[in-house]
C-alpha cells in the first residue's frame, strides 16, 4: 500500500524556520514527482513546490522562492521541505503528494497524499 506521512510542522515565530518531512512507504520515491501543497482556512489548496522524478527539476510557488527548498534523500525514501524566513501568510496545513515522474501544478493530478501537517507562523 502506497503511503506518505508528513511530519515537522508546528508553531514558529515570523522569520523562523521549519523542515517538513515526507516519508514514503510501500513504494520508492526515486521515479515519482513529489509535490508539497498547502491549504489555509477558507482558501483553496495551492502548490508550493515540486521535485520531479529522479530529482530532475524543481519548481516553486513565486511567493516562496528563495525561502523554501525541496530536497530528496533517496536512501531514507524521504522528501524534505526546508522553510526559512517564514511569514504569517505561510500558515496552513501542508501536504505532500506523489505522482509518476512529472510535476504538475494541479493537485488533482496527484494520486497519493499524506495526512497533512499544520504549520502556524505567529508571534
Amino acid at each position: 500500500q502506497l503511503q506518505l506521512v508528513e511530519s515537522g510542522g508546528g508553531l514558529v515565530q515570523p522569520g523562523g524556520s521549519l523542515r517538513l518531512s515526507c516519508a514514503a512507504s510501500g513504494f520508492t520515491l526515486d521515479y515519482y514527482a513529489i509535490g508539497w501543497f498547502r491549504q489555509a482556512p477558507g482558501k483553496e489548496r495551492e502548490g508550493v513546490s515540486c521535485s520531479s522524478g529522479s530529482g530532475g527539476s524543481t519548481i516553486y510557488l513565486e511567493s516562496v522562492k528563495g525561502r523554501f527548498t525541496i530536497s530528496r534523500d533517496n536512501a531514507k525514501n524521504t522528501v524534505y521541505l526546508q522553510m526559512n524566513s517564514l511569514k504569517p501568510e505561510d500558515t496552513a496545513v501542508y501536504y505532500c503528494a506523489a505522482r509518476w515522474r512529472l510535476c504538475s501544478p494541479s493537485a488533482d493530478d496527484f494520486g497519493t497524499w499524506g495526512q497533512g501537517t499544520q504549520v502556524t507562523v505567529s508571534s
